[in-house]
């Protein structure tokens, strides 16, 4: 279900069922000369379409405006959108707040950019990461008062994490790929493997001819992607995807 077209009733149904309630995070990013600058958000929300189609899902509008940086290279006719992580966390932490205030407990992020060091994190995910936490401390105050920790009712906090109960589940957000994916597929930046999963995935969105001359290192290989090596790369995150939106 896309959220922006749900009518209130379907939004109370899927908070009573624990739907997850998904948002696709990315950046708008150069990727050579032969990709979409969009690649990074288009993997998201084209994997996002195919598990919609097997199961029960809440798709936020998409959001591709993250810190992508000019590492790769200068905006300037590159098509490259920076955005500073200060300015994201607040935001972040208001659109969060909202979807707690709404109602649902089962929010996830899923992005695609920087995310080869997840556990270290890069600035989008940090935004969001820590605009999350914020977001679910403000709304437990907001319903259970300050000091609801330390109220005598808390006594079983540990245990209930334990079997499952924990607030700040609430929010979480993962990387498209994880380190066992990374293993198995191809990480990289516009090359084969960011390549095969556009052909697979967005293929309006390349355009394999301009693979020629004397392209940035970071692209060499790309020239070999294949949509059926994208489907490689998309059925493993498919498989990770299911056992994390339940």
């Amino acid at each position: 279900m896309r959220y922006e077209l749900m009518r209130p009733h379907q939004i109370r149904q899927a908070i009573a069922a624990g739907t997850p309630v998904v948002l696709p995070l990315g950046v708008l990013e150069y990727h050579g000369e032969h990709l979409g600058v969009g690649m990074d958000t288009l993997a998201v929300t084209r994997v996002l379409d195919r598990l919609e189609a097997e199961r029960d899902l809440v798709i936020l509008p998409p959001f591709p405006y993250g810190a992508a940086s000019y590492a790769v290279a200068p905006p300037e006719g590159t098509g490259s959108v920076q955005v500073d992580a200060r300015v994201l966390a607040p935001f972040a932490e208001e659109m969060f707040l909202g979807l707690l205030r709404i109602g649902f407990r089962n929010i996830h992020v899923v992005i695609h950019h920087q995310t080869e060091n997840f556990g270290q994190g890069m600035p989008t995910d940090l935004a969001f990461r820590l605009a999350g936490r914020q977001a679910v401390f403000r709304m437990l105050e907001r319903t259970r008062g300050e000091g609801w920790w330390g109220a005598e009712g808390m006594a079983d906090y540990y245990a209930a994490h334990a079997e499952g109960d924990n607030p700040f589940n609430w929010i979480q957000v993962h990387p498209l790929m994880d380190a066992a994916i990374m293993e198995r597929f191809h990480f990289d930046h516009a090359g084969i493997g960011e390549t095969a999963l556009m052909l697979a995935l967005a293929p309006e969105a390349v355009e394999m001819d301009r693979l020629v001359g004397d392209v940035p290192w970071y692209v060499q290989g790309a020239e070999q992607a294949t949509a059926e090596e994208g489907e490689r790369g998309v059925a493993l995150i498919l498989e990770r995807l299911r056992g994390l939106l339940v």
